[in-house]
């Protein structure tokens, strides 16, 4: 693996740690600090498709109503690709306190903007039951 790749690999999984970390704080702002304008995401409960900064961030606050922010968001496992300018990261992690055994999967991709990796995309989701 190229240097490069390993510094841009190292910046993605600080960033999302530090994501990770405001989402347990209940950081509004930290939450949103590198995420685009134009973000898309996908997830688990309705509404299922999130378009834009300003519906990302209403998110949360559904999310805030259900679980408490300081036993949210373990990253279990997480393995992250990037090339130049655009990446992606696959995560498997759990909501609730340690002994909890809701999993659920989490890809990101980003993209590099004007030098910063900015996440434009969000895709939650749990297995399907039956």
């Amino acid at each position: 693996m190229t240097q490069q790749k390993q510094t841009a690999e190292a910046e993605i999984r600080s960033l999302i740690d530090a994501w990770a970390d405001a989402v347990r704080r209940q950081d509004y702002p930290g939450v949103l600090a590198h995420h685009d304008q134009d973000i898309v995401m996908f997830d688990v409960p309705p509404p299922l498709q999130s378009r834009g900064l300003d519906e990302y961030r209403k998110t949360w606050d559904l999310f805030y109503s259900c679980y408490r922010p300081s036993h949210a968001f373990n990253i279990e496992e997480i393995a992250i690709t990037a090339g130049d300018d655009v990446a992606f990261a696959v995560m498997v992690m759990r909501c609730g306190p340690p002994d909890a055994t809701f999993q659920f999967r989490l890809t990101i991709g980003l993209r590099k903007v004007d030098g910063d990796w900015r996440i434009t995309h969000e895709h939650h989701s749990v297995p399907a039951t039956d």
